[in-house]
């Protein structure tokens, strides 16, 4: 038995998209074979979508399993593949997105997806971080990093160049750092001169680096904005894989901008290979 599958990225950010309606005995198996990159299509995770047409405008849950088989609350690139995904299925422009960590609203502009991200927290129960107060430029680890939680937990560390950095050694000490009793992303940023940021990060779940990370985006810039060192809105941030713009509306919450692209389809086996 096999199910089809649309191959989604948006700056990199790559996804498997399976309608949710379809049967997979095995989700997290599933996402550990087929985002493995060299032996399966190699993905950042498997979005499960499920579009829901008759409300104006359209809703789509999402689901998001990672390639470790857990699933992650949210994922700002996921949610502009998803919302790009549903645009072209409702022939419209704006949708709604229901993730584990609460609803967002998604437009198309000229040609690029954008997503209300909702409202960071330092909040450290909701990080979250075995701390009594929200932690700034705190060492954890050896890395001087800040905590916020946009959707999912980062710990963002500002340094003077993001590829002098050896991210697959420093990164998961931090990452799996007692403070954080459900682990943490970790990002690098360092300034371009112009308020903008360049970015790299070691994602929870998927164990390493991607070649990019909105909700990572996300937090750099909105902890660059609390800790002065950018006034820019929007914030333009570069991930390996090309360009985001996070911008705050009038209600405080982030937006991430950025272009999402349609790879190809395929079809992947829906039972592990145990199974008859």
């Amino acid at each position: 038995m096999t199910v089809p599958f649309q191959k989604y990225h948006g700056t990199g950010n790559d996804f498997l998209i399976i309608h949710a309606a379809e049967y997979v005995s095995d989700r997290g198996e599933l996402a550990e074979r087929e985002c493995d990159r060299e032996t399966g299509v190699g993905a950042d995770g498997i979005l499960y979508l499920a579009l829901e047409e008759r409300f104006r405008p359209p809703r789509v849950v999402m689901t998001l399993v990672q390639p470790d088989g857990a699933t992650a609350p949210m994922c700002g690139n996921g949610a502009r593949c998803a919302a790009e995904w549903a645009m072209q299925r409702t022939d419209t422009d704006t949708v709604m997105i229901d993730t584990q960590s609460g609803t967002l609203r998604a437009n198309r502009t000229n040609g690029e997806i954008t997503v209300e991200m909702g409202t960071p927290t330092f909040a450290p129960d909701e990080v979250p971080v075995t701390a009594t107060e929200p932690l700034f430029e705190a060492e954890i680890e050896g890395l001087e990093v800040t905590l916020v939680n946009t959707g999912v937990p980062h710990a963002v560390a500002f340094v003077d160049d993001v590829d002098d950095v050896d991210l697959e050694a420093v990164a998961p000490p931090v990452r799996y750092a007692d403070v954080f009793p459900r682990g943490t992303n970790v990002t690098v940023a360092s300034p371009d001169g112009d308020g903008g940021f360049d970015q790299r990060t070691y994602e929870r779940g998927v164990e390493g680096e991607t070649d990019s990370c909105g909700t990572g985006a996300v937090a750099i810039a909105v902890i660059a904005r609390r800790l002065g060192l950018t006034d820019a809105d929007p914030v333009t941030v570069r991930p390996p894989g090309g360009e985001l713009q996070v911008s705050f509306n009038d209600r405080g919450r982030a937006t991430l901008t950025g272009p999402v692209e349609h790879e190809f389809d395929g079809e992947v086996s829906a039972k592990p290979a145990a199974e008859p």
